[in-house]
């Protein structure tokens, strides 16, 4: 397994948008060892750690999808996110108007030839 210091462990891919909260630390006492140069490195090699023992998952990428719509249309918006595998987590009247927002999950690839339904 080939290991670069700005990609992941697993498949190779970049790390971006991580965050690694430090619960524990216990530093020298002398200054001259505290520095980037003794901090860092110890830190990349737990990270790498982390990464190899983790259960690693493959996340399907879905979409957020947002639909204002009237309530006579409510019913088959539904039926076709639900058709789609797609989840609707909130769904509230704006106020003074007919209108619903409608916020769904819908799964990337079943997204294609939704222009129809």
């Amino acid at each position: 397994m080939v290991v670069d210091m700005c990609k992941g462990v697993q498949y190779l891919n970049e790390i971006k948008d991580s965050v690694v909260a430090v619960c524990d630390v216990v530093l020298h006492a002398d200054a001259i060892h505290r520095g980037g140069g003794q901090i860092i490195p110890t830190a990349r090699t737990v990270i790498y750690a982390a990464q190899l023992t983790a259960k690693p998952r493959l996340l399907e990428p879905v979409y957020l999808v947002e639909i204002q719509a009237p309530e006579q249309a409510l019913g088959g918006i539904d039926g076709v996110l639900h058709q789609k595998r797609g989840h609707v987590f909130e769904e509230l009247q704006r106020p003074g108007t007919p209108l619903y927002n409608i916020k769904a999950y819908l799964p990337v690839i079943e997204s294609f030839g939704s222009e129809v339904e």
